[in-house]
Formats: C-alpha cells, structure tokens, sequence
C-alpha cells in the first residue's frame, strides 16, 4: 500500500472500495453463484416432468430419460457449487487481507506517532478480527445476488403451478426479513460492545506480554493479572448478551422459515386434493420449497455478515481515518548542518558527541522525538523545518534509537544487520564499540546464534547493545539515543561509551544520560531543567559552574560531594 493511498472515509464506502478492487473476479462470482442458485429449481422441475410425462403414462423409457437428465443436472450443479465456492473464498480471503495490508501500511504510515493515536489492541482487533469479518460479509456478492435470482425463478416456477403459492412466496419474504431488522440492529450493538470489550483486552495482553520481565521484577504481576481477569469477564459477559441476540436471530431464521414453507405445503396439499394441481406439481411444488430454504438462508446469513460487516468496517475506517504527521518531499543535502529544537533550545551542530542531561526523562525524551523528526514538531535542519523532509530521506541520515524498539527473531548477523548484507568486518567493528562482542562469546554460534523475539534469551543489558549494534551498523550520520546504557553496569558503560565516541569521530551523535562515564566524553553537554536548556558547556566547567547541574550528576552517580574543586582534582 501506498502512503498516497486515500482509504474510504464511511463503513459502505470501505466495503464498496473492497469489492471494486477485484471487480473481476466479484462478477465471476456472482455470475457463478447466480447460476448455482438458478439451478437449484431445476431438478424438482424435472422430476414433476418424470411423474406426470413418466409414471402417470407408464412410459418406463421417459421416467429413465429424466432420472438421466436429473443426474446431469445435478452434476453441473455440483461443478458450478464447487468453482462458487472457489472463487468466493478467494473474494474473502482477498478482502481480509486488503484490510491486513491497509492496517500495516498505516500503521508505518504513523510511525512513532501511532500509539499516540490508537492502542495495540486496537491495531490487533483490526487485523486479526476485523479483517475476516469484513471478508465474510462479500460472500454477499457472490451466493447473495444469486439468492434473490433464484428465489425470483422459484417465485415464477410456482406462477405456471397456482398463482396463490407465488403469491405466498413472493410476499413472505419481505415480511420475513423485516420481523428479523430490529433483532439484527440489536445484534449490531451488541458486536460493537463485544468489539470494545475485546479491543481493551487486547491491549491489555499486549502491555502485560511486553512488559512482563519489569512485571515480574516489581511483583505486579498479579495487579495486573487480576485486571486481565477483570477485563476477560467483561468480554465474557458481553459475548453472551451477543450470542444471547444472534441465538435468537438464529432461531427466528430457521423457524420462521419453516413455518412460512410448512403452510405453502399445505396449501398446496389442499390444491392437489381438490384436483386444482397434478401429482406431478405437488412434487415439484415441495422440491421447489426445499430448494426454497437455500436462498432464504442467504439472505439471512448475508443480512447477519452484513450487519456484523458494518460495524467493523467503521472500526477500520476510523483507523485508517488517523492523519500521520505530515511530511514534504525535500531532501537534507548540507554536510555541515545545525540540529535545533526551539521548544526545549536544544541545539546541535554537525560532528558534535552531545550529551542531554536532565532530571525529567519525559521532557528529555520528546525534545529528543522533536530532534529527531520522529513527531511534528517546528525542529529544524539548518534553519529548514524537519517536517518539510522526506522521511525516508530523513531517516537515512538521522537515526532515533528507541529502547523499546521490537526485536525480531533472527540469527544475530540478520538483527544486527537488520537484513541488509554488511560485510563481516563492519560486523565486528559494530560488534566491538557497542559491546555487543562480550554478548556473542556467550551465546553458542557466534553471529549465526538465534535471537529469539523481543530477545527472550538476552537480558535488558544485552538488548540494549544488540539496540545500539543495530544502529551502529546502520553508520547513520546523526545518532540520537535516550540513555542507551542505562541497564549495564558502570564498567560496562564506560568501556561502551569511549568505543562509541571513537567509532562515531566525525560523526554527529546526541545522547541523553546524567551518566558520568558518557559526560566526561562530551564535546559539550546540554543541561534541561523542566523543558528548557537552562545551561550548555563542557562537564568539567557545568560542574563547576552549575550547582543544580553538579547535584544532578551527584545523585545520580551516587556521590554525595558537591565540591567542584575536589571534583577538578578527580576528574
């Protein structure tokens, strides 16, 4: 998909921009299950010629040439079902995954800005749940225009037998489907209630999953799964008022039909009694009814799709409707550039190793989003807003390292080289300044070990340097971080952080961190208090000039001492 694409903007527009999409193949279906429900009747038809043209004359040669007739038919009718059916689950099975495919898209399409605008279990119920649903309800292209060709046929095969059995027909129906409209509006309300209920359950199976090592370590692990009960008991609930409506939907279906086709029969058993209709109609008139049963099931079971359709169509729409930031078409071409925020006056220049200190981590983290590009924002290269760049551009030369950032499963080499091909020297090298080498000597294999999901087998200290590997791999010429050592220890880091610094020489990198070890490297650090650089300059002169800045970096290294000139003679 696109990021050009313009998705339908209402739930009937969706599902028309589905069956338009494969126009062809939705008017092969509808002609082949117009003509399946078109030769259903004809057997019954057949078999009233058998006994009246047939038995009724004795002529044993008759009754054979129609048995053989009935046995074509019923073969063709048995070609045309199974090329239906064919075509219809690939009409479905098309549409779910048009649907999947449109909520990817948008979800890159909103990147970092998308769990701003929807929750995971949002995005999950639409391309799990939503997606089916809204393939199923095509079927109505297919078996449901064919039922109203083939309830007409019937309707004017019962016509040449007694114009009052047409009349029956013809009127039932309609009153059929409208004693079923005010159940299916209550059944509609009830999916969107079951539908929110399964969206918050989602959501919160997705946060207890990726959170559940941090879970597991602060003991809230039953908190939170006392909620997930609590949810799940909604969504059991809420199943069973739907099922408690669809039952009785179902019920209504099949009975009333039964009843409506049970008093046609026996008014055409009176008919036949009184002379009014050959023993050769009575047969064909109750074929006729049977066949009669499979339209009215489509119908019905079309009006049901269709119903449940709509509701999660309008949940889809409404995902696709979310607008990503928007972005020009310029490309960054300046070697030498400046990097700045005018909301936070945070300021970088090209070749810079800066340093973001401060003790607000949130305010710290979207001055680096804004930085970054990664949300709109009036941040500027070179005077030039980042917002008038292309993305892809801008992300080929600036690189935000998010220390939530997914791991997939893969060998090593695949994670780190993020599937592109990186010859194995750079490996190492990327290996070697992020630490990541100490992490492969324990892993059996090497770079062909296997990196499981979310790194399930690494620890939080071994993901982030398979993160910052990642990155480094990527040799973007701007690398911005939010404390990408924060889960290692201090000997670690240091030893991290100065191969970084010297593979990165020339290179402009922006990390954020009140770690000494990372401070000490700085060309120059930024100091935030609040949301504002209140301070800039190298650690050594911050620490002897900023008071709030040295009790930052006191507590936060756990040194007490709040003496710049015993610091100098340390440092």
């Amino acid at each position: 998909m696109s990021d050009l694409v313009d998705y339908p903007s209402t739930p009937w527009r969706y599902l028309y921009w589905l069956t338009r999409s494969q126009a062809g193949r939705v008017a092969r279906g509808t002609v082949l299950g117009t003509a399946w429900m078109v030769m259903l009747p004809v057997p019954p038809l057949m078999l009233a010629f058998a006994v009246d043209d047939g038995l009724r004359r004795g002529s044993m040669g008759r009754v054979v040439l129609w048995a053989v007739l009935i046995l074509v038919t019923g073969i063709a009718i048995a070609a045309v079902a199974i090329l239906r059916h064919r075509t219809m689950t690939r009409i479905r099975t098309e549409a779910a995954l048009q649907t999947i495919d449109a909520a990817i898209a948008q979800s890159v399409r909103l990147g970092a800005s998308l769990t701003k605008r929807t929750t995971a279990g949002e995005v999950v119920a639409v391309g799990v749940g939503d997606a089916w649903i809204i393939g199923r309800s095509l079927t109505i292209t297919g078996p449901g225009v064919g039922a109203v060709l083939g309830y007409a046929v019937i309707a004017v095969l019962l016509m040449r037998i007694s114009v009052v059995l047409a009349l029956i027909i013809v009127v039932g129906l309609p009153i059929l489907l409208l004693a079923l409209g005010p159940l299916l509006g209550r059944v509609r309300i009830r999916v969107s209630d079951y539908r929110d209920a399964q969206e918050l359950l989602s959501t919160r199976m997705v946060d207890i999953v990726s959170g559940l090592r941090v879970l597991d370590s602060l003991g809230g692990k039953s908190l939170f799964g006392e909620r997930f009960v609590g949810e799940s008991l909604t969504v059991e609930r809420t199943g069973t008022r739907l099922a408690r409506s669809e039952s009785l939907v179902q019920a209504i279906a099949i009975g009333l039909p039964a009843l409506f086709l049970a008093s046609v029969v026996w008014i055409a058993a009176h008919l036949s009694a009184e002379g009014a209709l050959t023993v050769g109609d009575l047969v064909a008139v109750y074929g006729y009814l049977i066949v009669a049963v499979v339209p009215i099931s489509s119908f019905i079971e079309s009006a049901k799709d269709l119903n449940q359709a709509l509701v999660a169509a309008g949940r889809v729409v409404d995902f696709l409707g979310h607008s990503p930031d928007q972005r020009g078409r310029v490309t960054p071409t300046d070697t030498a550039f400046v990097l700045e925020d005018p909301e936070s006056n945070l300021r970088v220049k090209s070749g810079e190793f800066a340093v973001v200190a401060g003790g607000d981590r949130g305010a710290i983290s979207a001055a680096i989003d804004r930085l970054g590009g990664v949300v709109a924002s009036d941040a500027t290269w070179n005077g030039r807003r980042l917002m008038e760049f292309d993305r892809h551009a801008l992300r080929s030369r600036v690189v935000v390292l998010d220390d939530d950032a997914f791991l997939f499963q893969g060998s090593a080499r695949e994670v780190v080289s993020s599937g592109r091909t990186v010859d194995r020297a750079r490996l190492d090298a990327v290996a070697s300044a992020s630490g990541f080498d100490e992490v492969l000597r324990g892993l059996t294999g090497g770079w062909d070990a296997e990196i499981l999901s979310r790194g399930a087998n690494l620890s939080g200290g071994q993901c982030q340097r398979l993160r910052l590997a990642q990155a480094l791999a990527l040799e973007p010429e701007v690398l911005i971080a939010l404390d990408p050592l924060s889960a290692v220890d201090a000997i670690t880091e240091a030893q991290v952080a100065q191969r970084v610094r010297e593979s990165r020489r020339g290179s402009t990198s922006v990390i954020a961190t009140t770690s000494i070890a990372v401070l000490g490297l700085a060309d120059i650090v930024h100091f935030v208090e609040g949301s504002r650089v209140v301070a800039s300059g190298s650690h050594v002169d911050l620490m002897r000039q900023e008071s709030r800045y040295r009790r930052l970096v006191s507590r936060d290294s756990g040194d007490d001492s709040s003496d710049a000139a015993a610091y100098e003679v340390r440092a």
